[in-house]
């Protein structure tokens, strides 16, 4: 309970109303971390805990304190809120949640005084989306919010007996986290978040708006201390709730803004494109020394093949010459031998020499011309530094030839550094994928913008999911956005809409990918929830 006191000013409240000015002041101009979002999508779960009581014709509220779903049909709240209504058979309990016209009564399955604990169960159709626990170790400091249903609130709002009936959204107060200490015999947590009658059994919440404990009461105060609130903490709820046969979701994931993420995932994209900057810079200069030494050995293969081409056609020209000296000389002695009939055999046999050696000089110098003509030109040291650099580029291997995508099995296994979790979330999952965008042969995916996503609107679940596939990447991607009940009401007509097709259908996948465009133009600007995964081919 909270008590009001008057103030009384002495030296000593006074440096602490300075002092807590200052660390206000600090705390304001401080960046919050906390995502109103997820404060906002965990608050669907919080309902008004109303004990009932009737004159015989009309109802009317006894008090009320507040709940939060740990399934879609359980309740945790505090026992001394319910109390009154275990010790009097003509008094019931009402549940009016945040949003929708669908109160329920619902039936007490267990309490635990020790530790201001009960369960309750909802007796009709109301469904609510459950929150999940924060399953990691609490610390001493941090940003804490408060969910519930203060009464000083209503008051102020003028509102009626009637209206404790009707769905109000909860408040939301913000604090510190100051500690966790035991009290009254089981395990609090301390915290600054403000509470007030009314507040009893509602959540108290982290960043990701993950139940850290159950507000269950507030500090004495004597008007000049700071305010100090007591939840019990999730060491006491978690195995009550267990022992009660609720098997709560749990999230022991850090605690990451979406703005921390983008931010990393942007140095992320700056680091790899700096990394393919610097890869391509490198392998320019490695080609240009490729080329450069492709180029002087070209300039020196040529520059030999044309001296020894020209030295060749000089020795072919001299031995043309000689012998064409020979085949005049035997023409010149045949000539003369020929007026003396008695060396006629002498002059056929010059005759013979000089057709040889003649004949021996036409084609040496028809060999030398030919010799000079193929020798390389200039132009043939490019042609050579060209062959050269791409053989280098492709190993010396024979281009390969196209082959036909076929669908890949993937193991996709969740990277932290990169996800934002505040529910439940698979390690690993496994799927296959074809370049057609159909997914277990079965399930075809959209493309738009360049990106592969299909979009999921369950009539079972309060989040729209979108999951996306980047083939290049090998990254798998699936954010979830917590709607409220109108949020998905039409997000669920606008998916009524269009039907998806079925793999191998005659569609384009740009017409499934415009088609659910309509639907994520209701989507808030950022998801609740990021899992992120890193794919390999099975057995890769």
């Amino acid at each position: 309970m909270i008590r009001r006191f008057h103030l009384v000013i002495t030296p000593f409240a006074l440096v602490a109303a300075l002092a807590a000015i200052l660390l206000a002041a600090f705390v304001a101009l401080a960046p919050a971390r906390a995502e109103p979002a997820d404060i906002a999508a965990a608050a669907r779960g919080v309902v008004r805990v109303v004990v009932i009581g009737t004159d015989g014709e009309e109802i009317y509220p006894i008090s009320h304190g507040t709940g939060f779903a740990v399934s879609p049909t359980r309740i945790v709240t505090n026992a001394h809120v319910v109390m009154q209504a275990r010790g009097d058979e003509t008094l019931r309990i009402g549940i009016v949640p945040s949003e929708g016209d669908d109160a329920e009564y619902a039936s007490v399955i267990a309490v635990s005084p020790r530790n201001d604990l009960a369960l309750l169960a909802i007796e009709g159709d109301l469904r609510l989306p459950p929150l999940s626990i924060a399953g990691g170790g609490i610390s001493d400091s941090g940003e804490v919010s408060a969910v519930g249903y203060p009464m000083n609130v209503d008051r102020a709002q003028g509102l009626g007996n009637g209206d404790i009936f009707k769905s109000q959204p909860p408040v939301k107060s913000r604090g510190f986290l100051s500690g966790s200490r035991p009290s009254r015999q089981f395990d609090t947590i301390l915290h600054t978040a403000p509470i007030a009658r009314g507040n009893s059994g509602g959540p108290l919440l982290d960043q990701c708006g993950r139940v850290l404990g159950v507000n269950s009461f507030g500090a004495d105060s004597d008007g000049s201390d700071a305010e100090f609130y007591f939840a019990v903490s999730d060491r006491e709820l978690l195995p009550f709730l267990r022992e009660n046969g609720v098997q709560p979701v749990i999230n022991a994931m850090p605690c990451r803004s979406l703005a921390e993420l983008d931010a990393a995932e942007q140095e992320r994209r700056d680091a790899e494109q700096r990394a393919a900057r610097l890869q391509l810079s490198n392998e320019a200069a490695a080609q240009r020394d490729r080329r450069q030494r492709a180029q002087l050995e070209a300039e020196m293969e040529v520059a030999q093949e044309r001296e020894n081409a020209m030295a060749l056609a000089a020795l072919l020209i001299i031995a043309a010459l000689l012998a064409a000296g020979l085949a005049w000389r035997a023409n010149q002695r045949r000539l003369d031998e020929d007026a003396d009939e008695e060396e006629l055999d002498h002059g056929n046999r010059d005759r013979n020499v000089m057709l040889a050696f003649g004949a021996f000089a036409v084609l040496a110098a028809a060999t030398s011309v030919g010799v000079w003509l193929s020798r390389p030109g200039l132009a043939e040291i490019d042609r050579r530094v060209a062959a050269a650099v791409a053989e280098t580029q492709s190993g010396g291997e024979e281009e390969p030839r196209a082959a036909t995508p076929a669908a890949e099995n993937l193991i996709c296994t969740l990277d932290p550094t990169r996800s934002r979790v505040t529910g439940p979330a698979n390690e690993e999952i496994a799927f296959s994928w074809d370049p057609q965008g159909c997914v277990n042969g079965r399930t075809q995916y959209g493309f738009a913008g360049g990106i592969w996503s299909r979009l999921f609107v369950p009539n079972e679940e309060a989040a729209v999911s979108v999951n996306s596939f980047d083939p290049a990447s090998q990254t798998y991607r699936m954010e979830r956005y917590l709607l409220p009940r109108a949020g998905m009401e039409a997000a669920r007509s606008a998916r009524a809409a269009y039907s998806a097709p079925t793999c191998g259908s005659d569609e384009p996948a740009t017409l499934l990918g415009e088609r659910q465009s309509a639907v994520t133009a209701l989507l808030p600007d950022a998801p609740n929830e990021r899992l992120v995964y890193d794919c390999r081919t099975e057995g890769g």
